[in-house]
């Protein structure tokens, strides 16, 4: 029972540090900390059946903390009941949760003999560290994939940091992970030995100060320079309970966006995820037409979320959620569709239709995609958009630095996490596009409908935001990166995340080969 509590305290640290509700930085110390005692407590255990329930219970508690918002959109803006709602979020925590229950049951089911020795330490932690990775790996790839909140996002304000440009985010998951185990061997020693026992102490307090660090903001300079880009970013502030309601929401996201839109002569105007709630056909008289004239005529560009149409087989319509680009002298409009899309959400997998027919969620059938698009150029920029939940996938935004002299010089992502109220998703989603921003050293600029409306420099850094829950518009500049790919975006645009994968089971593997072996001489 102590045990348990013990992890649940320290699964709900692990969710706190990915974004502190109090500032949305992120903790990267109090990630280790948080998993060194879940490896401490796991050590403990003898039997491998005893660690698969103990790490199930952490992940349980750590994922559900993280991602408790999806309440909302269940309750409050899908009708669900609260009961209902409550444990839709608990059982989708408990099922992810399995995959980090079988990486540290696997562990520790291979290694028969406690580690003694350094070497032997940094084996166990590599292996524990491969096998993590491998788990936030496959919650990302399986069943279309959900992977907010992997502990790499812990680290976007550490000197780990310095690493995604390399790693990637599951790289620097990877050295989290083996820093939390290491730290749990080296705590479990000095515990053990009386003479030492007051260095443990001081041990927790350097582990934690050298991952907590802040990285130095440094760069190399820009081989070619780019031009700097005026944006103006809308936040039309519109409720979710609201939105796609005709007297209300919709009325006023309408009157709204086409007034600053139609106001902006320079510089690129880029509204939020369904901005316009309504198709185009749907839209009043001369609406649509009106805006594209706007700027197909004037001097400044836009790119503009809004739900799309079209005819598909057998006459039937194909919905998608899309990115609508207008620029002066353009021959055709540009348009990006939402390639990755949110089971339930905006997709319905076979046999669920009844599900989201329940639920009230409008517009939740979309189509894929498909192809990267190609980028969306204006003012010497190569703009690379995409919508809301796909920046979680670095690895599929890497697919547009393949060509080096094609790839964007800036990121765009268009949101509406209005679904999730005035909660911590918020500032969950701004680390997670900070994370990309330092996997591809590009800067992102960023629309939503309720916040976060920011602009991200390469380095991670928030240079200019709007107030969450807050109507306006941002304007400012983008200081566009036209350097290299990193060693991140080539590796990742030409092979995925296997290339991580396979090194991670190697580890495992050789593990398993090798405590096997030592098994074997000792009997």
């Amino acid at each position: 029972m102590k045990s348990a509590a013990w992890l649940a305290v320290a699964g709900m640290a692990q969710a706190l540090s990915l974004a502190w509700p109090w500032g949305g930085t992120s903790l990267p110390g109090l990630q280790i900390v948080a998993m060194a005692l879940m490896c401490h407590q796991l050590m403990q255990l003898g039997r491998p059946q005893s660690v698969f329930k103990q790490a199930w219970w952490f992940a349980t508690v750590w994922l559900t903390a993280t991602f408790w918002w999806l309440f909302i959109s269940l309750h409050t803006y899908g009708g669900m009941p609260a009961a209902l709602a409550a444990l839709s979020v608990s059982l989708l925590a408990g099922a992810l949760a399995i995959y980090y229950a079988i990486a540290a049951w696997l562990v520790v089911s291979l290694r028969h003999h406690p580690s003694t020795n350094l070497l032997l330490k940094a084996k166990t932690a590599a292996a524990f560290a491969s096998a993590w990775t491998l788990a936030e790996m496959g919650r990302a790839l399986i069943f279309t994939g959900f992977p907010w909140g992997a502990v790499g996002y812990a680290h976007v304000d550490g000197l780990l940091s310095l690493l995604s440009p390399w790693l990637g985010v599951y790289g620097v998951g990877w050295l989290a992970a083996f820093g939390a185990m290491g730290a749990a061997m080296a705590w479990q020693s000095l515990k053990q030995d009386p003479n030492k026992h007051p260095l443990k102490w001081v041990f927790v307090g350097l582990t934690v100060l050298w991952v907590q660090v802040p990285p130095p903001l440094t760069s190399a300079p820009d081989e070619p320079q780019v031009p700097v880009m005026q944006v103006h970013l809308l936040q039309g502030n519109i409720p979710q309970s609201e939105k796609f309601q005709a007297n209300t929401g919709i009325a006023q996201a309408l009157s709204w966006y086409r007034q600053e839109l139609t106001k902006v002569h320079s510089g690129l105007a880029i509204a939020p995820e369904t901005a316009l709630p309504l198709l185009p056909q749907h839209l009043p008289a001369g609406y649509w037409q009106g805006l594209r004239e706007h700027f197909s005529n004037g001097t400044s560009a836009a790119l503009i979320g809004v739900p799309w149409v079209e005819t598909g087989p057998a006459g039937l319509p194909l919905y998608s959620n899309s990115i609508i680009g207008w620029q002066p002298g353009q021959a055709q409009d540009y348009r990006y569709d939402k390639d990755h899309l949110v089971p339930f959400g905006e997709f319905v997998p076979p046999m669920f239709r009844w599900f989201t027919a329940w639920l009230d969620m409008p517009m939740s059938d979309f189509k894929a995609g498909g192809q990267h698009p190609a980028t969306f150029d204006w003012q010497g920029n190569r703009i690379a958009p995409h919508i809301c939940y796909e920046d979680l996938f670095g690895e599929e935004l890497a697919q547009g630095f393949i060509d080096p002299l094609r790839a964007p010089t800036v990121l765009v992502n268009i949101s509406n996490i209005a679904w999730f109220g005035d909660s911590i998703a918020i500032d969950q989603h701004l680390n997670i596009a900070r994370m990309r921003s330092l996997e591809f050293q590009r800067p992102m600029v960023r629309a939503t409908n309720t916040g976060m409306t920011a602009v991200i420099d390469h380095r991670g850094q928030v240079t200019a935001q709007l107030p969450r829950h807050h109507t306006g518009v941002l304007s400012t500049t983008v200081q566009g990166r036209n350097t290299a790919p990193t060693f991140f975006a080539q590796w990742a645009a030409r092979w995925g995340l296997w290339p991580l994968i396979s090194i991670c089971a190697l580890i495992v593997g050789w593990f398993g080969w090798h405590c096997r072996k030592s098994t074997l001489a000792g009997a």
